[in-house]
């Protein structure tokens, strides 16, 4: 009997992981690696939505425990996970710089926005208006983070490489089976692959595709990452990932001609140095219909929980979901309202 059997090892499940074995918790991992948003994200962590130039959800409490969170992995791996990385938002007119500007002086945005216009000094690069930087930004290398983390696993005979089967899954009054083995609860966090789960596929959770390039331009010499109507991250060795898309509809894990040719279109109105297309993946980010995660408990199997819905900023996010959903199970701490799966159960379940 192990205290927790978790299925699915994107960052959501390696967040709670973590929260478990510093809390001294027995646990087993479940992973088909079917899901790849984790695997193929930007990795950004950034706490200014520089679409509308405002503060992110609990942007500040999200990274007050991010940072840690990572840098202890970091020392229990043994590998670099977090680069520190400016991200300059490259400004599209005067207006944009005055946007910014107001911005500024807000006093939640203050601490993260540089209240000062940055010239372009890239040649490589087409940013007449110059850029405004947010600070405290950087990138996990998320994964290198799932790679090794399955491996620390492994080591210990806590995962199984296979997909779940929600037929072999037996639910006692005060405990589980799955195939032998007896779990006191489970958490599912599977990302969009909830949409295959009969207990929590009811969720609004709609899922967005995200196609993602990686280019070589040697005559860049960017080490900063740039955001115009696309990212552009620097990998290093004259590596830099460009994205992403937003698509709807197409639910799978295949690029497409069509979404690299959106992003390059895009990409060639800012930059001017020629460069080679060396890599395209593709990834279904675990989008809400509100925006905000999917966390809590079953509302009719007391010992099933969901951890889900880190959206575009799962970075961020996972490492406070995860000691929330452990609060809430073990201390019987509230959730955030916002983020509490109930928001959506009363209707599916009102009969």
């Amino acid at each position: 009997m192990v205290d927790y059997l978790i299925v699915g090892l994107g960052l959501a499940g390696i967040s709670f992981c973590e929260v478990l074995e510093r809390n001294k918790k027995s646990f087993i991992v479940i992973s088909d690696d079917s899901q790849t948003s984790s695997v193929v994200a930007g990795g950004l962590y950034n706490p200014v939505t520089l679409k509308r130039f405002t503060l992110a959800w609990n942007a500040k409490e999200q990274l007050d425990l991010a940072i840690p969170f990572y840098a202890e992995l970091e020392k229990k791996l043994n590998i670099q996970l977090d680069y520190k990385i400016p991200i300059l938002r490259r400004f599209a007119s005067i207006n944009e710089q005055n946007l910014w500007f107001e911005a500024s002086d807000k006093p939640n945005l203050s601490r993260f926005i540089a209240p000062k216009i940055l010239s372009n000094h890239n040649p490589n690069i087409e940013a007449p208006n110059g850029y405004g930087e947010v600070l405290h930004t950087g990138r996990i290398d998320t994964s290198v983070l799932v790679s090794h983390y399955k491996r620390y696993l492994a080591e210990q005979n806590l995962i199984f490489k296979e997909s779940f089967d929600f037929e072999a899954l037996k639910l006692q009054h005060a405990y589980l089976e799955y195939r032998g083995l007896k779990a006191k609860r489970i958490v599912f966090a599977t990302g969009f692959g909830i949409k295959i789960n009969p207990y929590f596929n009811y969720l609004p959770l709609n899922g967005t595709k995200g196609e993602l390039l990686t280019i070589k331009a040697p005559a860049l010499k960017e080490e900063r990452v740039i955001k115009s109507s696309v990212f552009i991250i620097p990998m290093g060795d004259d590596l830099y990932r460009v994205g992403a898309t937003y698509k709807w509809k197409d639910k799978s894990n295949t690029p497409t001609e069509e979404c690299k040719q959106e992003l390059l279109q895009k990409l060639n109105t800012f930059l001017k140095c020629p460069y080679e297309v060396i890599d395209h993946v593709a990834g279904i980010r675990p989008t809400v219909s509100d925006r905000k995660p999917l966390v809590g408990r079953h509302p009719k199997h007391e010992n099933m929980f969901l951890l889900n819905g880190l959206g575009s900023r799962g970075v961020m996010i996972a490492p406070m979901a995860s000691k929330q959903l452990y609060g809430f199970i073990e201390n019987s701490e509230a959730l955030e309202p916002e983020m509490d799966l109930s928001r959506f159960t009363t209707k599916h379940f009102k009969n």
